[in-house]
């Protein structure tokens, strides 16, 4: 089942290897990424800006993580990195010069 996210905030993820990424992300999906980090899947989540404008660079990105990624609920036994087009690489991009991150 696709889920219907609404994304309002960025967070930096580190990977177990050390190598970190900037996400666009909402309040749930970081209390999966924080469970995560307790369950070893990756090191560590931190919240970089809360309450991010819904422009229309994010509501193209929601669109395709509500498209494409299903939520994990509690019970997940891994970090699923959401994987990005080319195209989806730039919006992200542009949410974060817009936002002034990174």
């Amino acid at each position: 089942m696709k889920s219907h996210e609404t994304l309002d905030l960025i967070e930096q993820i580190t990977r177990l290897d050390g190598t970190k990424y900037m996400e666009i992300s909402n309040m749930v999906q970081n209390g999966r990424a924080e469970l995560a980090a307790e369950r070893g899947f990756i090191k560590e989540v931190r919240i970089l800006q809360l309450n991010i404008p819904h422009s229309e660079h994010v509501i193209n990105y929601e669109n395709y993580i509500n498209e494409n990624f299903e939520m994990p609920d509690e019970s997940m036994d891994h970090f699923e990195e959401w994987t990005k087009t080319p195209e989806m690489e730039k919006e992200v991009s542009m949410i974060l010069k817009e936002n002034h991150v990174g």
